[in-house]
């Protein structure tokens, strides 16, 4: 795969998770509490699959937020500028 590809999904991965420990942070505060706002996706009960010899548990579960959005649109953008 192309170095591009890898390069995007880094600066993608560094900006939910920087996005989500600022969500986490500021859910306490008064004026920054709208950053935690933003909604659920996924399974509600994980899904099993049982073989016999072999169980298997699925499940996702996607927390968007406002703190995550921004993040990732202003790493993306400055990443993508910094490392050309």
């Amino acid at each position: 795969m192309n170095t591009h590809f890898w390069k995007n999904i880094l600066l993608i991965c560094a900006g939910v998770v920087i996005g989500s420990l600022i969500s986490s942070l500021t859910s306490g505060i008064k004026f920054l509490s709208w950053l935690s706002y933003g909604m659920s996706f996924g399974t509600q009960q994980p899904v099993t699959l049982d073989l016999g010899v072999l169980q298997l548990t699925f499940g996702l579960n996607i927390d968007i937020t406002v703190a995550v959005i921004i993040a990732v649109v202003i790493i993306y953008t400055f990443g993508r500028k910094i490392l050309r």
